[in-house]
């Protein structure tokens, strides 16, 4: 009975550090909280755009991978570039913003 209690508890670790694994991030993939605060911060962006009567927020696109806010799309001036960058920028969870947008 010995050996199978020390196989059980060997089986339950061995278990729990692959579930455990399986929730941690690499460089090119987000772990679940990372998802989930990327999300987040995705919607303040959108929501500070949504605030800012001079952007067109249904034409910027807004993508966020580990802090790091991508914004994409196509504004009508250089103004509205920097506007948005200025924008994304101040959101809090934003550590930096990678400008991919273009004028019309």
């Amino acid at each position: 009975m010995n050996h199978f209690n020390r196989l059980f508890v060997a089986s339950a670790v061995a278990l729990t550090l692959l579930a455990a694994t399986g929730c941690a991030s690499s460089p090119n993939h987000e772990g679940t909280g990372e998802y989930i605060d990327d999300s987040l911060v995705t919607s303040k962006v959108k929501a500070a755009f949504l605030d800012d009567p001079t952007l067109s927020s249904g034409e910027i696109n807004v993508e966020t991978f580990k802090g790091v806010v991508q914004l994409s799309g196509f504004v009508n001036s250089k103004a509205d570039i920097n506007k948005a960058v200025t924008v994304a920028r101040s959101v809090s969870g934003v550590s930096s913003v990678k400008n991919d947008m273009r004028l019309k």
